[in-house]
């Protein structure tokens, strides 16, 4: 004899949500994890249904089937849609290992939808061309602060070529870079930080620093070889006469 069909556990009450965040509104309707098969048309395997009477119906047969469904994952399109939709369901489906229901989305008007996606994407344009009118100003002000870092190479080594000076501003001044320019210390254009600034800049590119660590030198050896170059180059574009 064959053993009955396991029924389909049926969510909840509403005072206990099937997760923490959610709340139950309106209609319950079930992802099963069985094949299951309408009670009333038959119809099936279904992949949603409702529980009534302890029995599967199918979203047609309880007068669900018109509605569209949404997953989980945009808050906005969700809360917008569900706002905007005379009918919404809330679908969940049963998590073994957690034993309890767990929200997967929404079914909600076809039109009420589709308003929200407008309004979601009219969102998206203002905050694409906000997002572009920060990058703009960030960007101004990332370039004055990098003439700003160049014209405080040039006075206290004023003679840097002036090419080499912005050049080790811009490196130095990078946003997100993490260099000596984004520090405080270098955003306020302190001696110290630009001096460290400039050292860098001429370690890598007035002497073999480079080729050393790629030769398989320890930095702390590479630097204390290159030490006097790096100062005699220093000492040199100190020299307003370079």
């Amino acid at each position: 004899m064959t053993a009955p069909a396991e029924p389909e556990r049926v969510p909840p009450p509403r005072t206990q949500p099937p997760t923490p965040h959610a709340r139950l509104a309106g209609p319950v309707v079930i992802q099963p994890l069985k094949r299951r098969f309408c009670a009333e048309c038959h119809t099936g395997p279904l992949s949603l249904l409702t529980m009534e009477d302890a029995a599967p119906h199918c979203l047609d047969c309880a007068d669900l089937g018109h509605l569209v469904y949404l997953p989980r994952g945009d808050w906005a399109l969700t809360r917008r849609a569900r706002e905007g939709s005379s009918l919404s369901a809330v679908v969940v489906r049963f998590h073994r290992r957690r034993g309890r229901y767990e929200r997967q989305g929404i079914l909600v008007e076809e039109a009420a939808l589709a308003r929200a996606e407008e309004r979601c994407l009219a969102d998206a344009d203002a905050r694409a061309r906000r997002r572009a009118r920060d990058a703009a100003r960030r960007a101004a002000r990332d370039e004055r602060f990098t003439a700003a870092f160049a014209r405080e190479i040039l006075r206290l080594f004023p003679g840097c070529p002036p090419d080499q000076a912005a050049a080790v501003a811009a490196h130095a001044s990078l946003r997100g870079s993490g260099r000596v320019g984004r520090s405080a210390a270098g955003r306020a254009l302190s001696e110290a930080a630009v001096t460290a600034a400039v050292r860098a800049g001429v370690r890598h590119t007035e002497t073999p620093y480079d080729a050393l660590l790629m030769s398989g030198v320890r930095r702390a050896e590479a630097r204390r070889r290159i030490e006097g170059p790096v100062e005699a180059v220093l000492r040199t574009w100190r020299s307003p006469e370079a």
